[in-house]
């Protein structure tokens, strides 16, 4: 029997972290901000997902949307995040720097594989901005990092399918490359037979409607609902990936 696909649910709060895992999933990744792209949870997230959540945890490592062109104080805060991460005992942290010319930023993220110790690293969507992707791949399993999480360098994996196909290949297993971003229940089985990826990264995310009975209709960059990950849209995912195996 062929080994089971992971999933990896993207939550941007405690509580889509319990949704994750009562959804079936394998893995959390854990963010705030996923609207723009997500950045480091705070600690008070962190802390109490650790303690709440029995699956595996990596923590997005990013101090601010934007680009991933990062200065020295950028990298201290990094450094720093990660060894709370470290102190935390979380399972793994998700990272990434690129240079001026779209490069991986090597000397930056050795330090920040360094600074994670024996805490698994995933290399970020930064991949998906890098100059030459077949380049950048070879840097990132250079650093040692155990996969990399990627759009195939599109808007959504979907339409990236071809290239995370030929990072699949040309990476033959020194690291996973799990596409992500754009999956639902609906498409991920065709991603995974296009792609060959094993592993799959998924928001899963479903609108939440505010309980407030009184709304100040003057407040209208205020929206009062929010986005959270959906236990059945997780169970859906895992339910379509597990039909493959």
């Amino acid at each position: 029997m062929a080994a089971r696909f992971m999933l990896e649910i993207a939550a941007g709060s405690l509580a889509s972290a319990l949704a994750a895992q009562a959804g079936g999933a394998d893995r959390v990744e854990l963010c705030e901000g996923l609207e723009y792209g997500g950045t480091t949870p705070s600690h008070g997230t962190l802390a109490l997902v650790r303690e709440r959540v029995r699956l595996p945890l990596f923590v997005l490592v990013r101090p601010r949307p934007g680009d991933f062109l990062y200065g020295d104080a950028e990298t201290e805060i990094m450094l720093r995040d990660i060894e709370q991460c470290v102190r935390l005992g979380c399972d793994g942290v998700v990272i990434g720097a690129l240079d001026a010319e779209g490069d991986v930023d090597m000397p930056r993220c050795r330090a920040l594989v360094a600074a994670a110790g024996p805490l698994a690293v995933t290399f970020h969507r930064a991949f998906d901005a890098a100059c030459e992707p077949l380049r950048a791949l070879e840097n990132i399993i250079e650093l040692g990092c155990q996969r990399v999480l990627s759009s195939g360098a599109q808007a959504g994996a979907p339409q990236g399918a071809a290239l995370l196909a030929a990072c699949v290949q040309q990476a033959a297993g020194r690291l996973a490359v799990m596409p992500g971003a754009g999956i639902d229940a609906g498409n991920i089985a065709a991603l995974a037979r296009a792609t060959g990826a094993r592993e799959f990264h998924a928001s899963a995310k479903a609108m939440r409607a505010s309980s407030m009975r009184f709304r100040n209709p003057a407040l209208t960059g205020l929206a009062p609902d929010w986005q959270q990950t959906d236990p059945a849209r997780v169970r859906a995912l895992r339910d379509a990936l597990d039909r493959l195996a």
